[in-house]
């Protein structure tokens, strides 16, 4: 769930925000994923489809119809989105004007690729007849790339996709 504020003053933070009915108990959200990727060895991979029905935005977490959130909890969506964004996100607090040693992802930068940086692939969005396709833009954004970065890519066998992390404080970092 996006704030409209930067979470200055309005909004919530993930299951913090009231409204969600959760439709089924397979899966735990916010609960950790227990079948993870091995740096430069297995990688794992999840699918995930948030959509919107006439009455609820819908989750689906690896097939599983797992809730929604009602209607008439959102303000702006009575349509369509108008931006949909993927990714990761921490916390800084800059305790003591340090940055975080909170990771991102695996902890390692876009540039390290597959096997090594964490990814997104197969990005892709339900249109207006209900059909997926692949963004008709991508912007990145890295408030840090000292800390965090991403790179992003298209090729026919995983669409839209981006690599992004990166270790948090570093030399480069600091």
């Amino acid at each position: 769930m996006r704030q409209r504020d930067a979470y200055a003053s309005t909004g919530c933070y993930n299951l913090v925000c009231p409204g969600f009915v959760q439709t089924n108990n397979q899966v735990v959200l916010g609960g950790a994923i227990t079948s993870v990727s091995t740096y430069n060895a297995d990688q794992r991979e999840i699918t995930l489809l948030v959509r919107r029905y006439r009455s609820s935005r819908n989750t689906d977490y690896q097939n599983i119809d797992v809730g929604y959130w009602p209607a008439e909890i959102f303000t702006h969506l009575a349509s369509y989105a108008t931006l949909v964004e993927w990714g990761g996100e921490i916390v800084n607090d800059d305790v003591n004007g340090q940055h975080t040693t909170t990771q991102m992802g695996s902890g390692h930068f876009a540039e390290e690729g597959y096997r090594k940086a964490s990814y997104f692939r197969n990005v892709e969005v339900v249109n207006s007849t209900n059909a997926l396709s692949s963004p008709l833009s991508v912007s990145t954004i890295a408030g840090n790339p000292n800390c965090y970065d991403i790179q992003n890519f298209f090729n026919a066998s995983w669409g839209s996709y981006f690599f992004y992390g990166g270790p948090g404080r570093n030399p480069e970092c600091p």
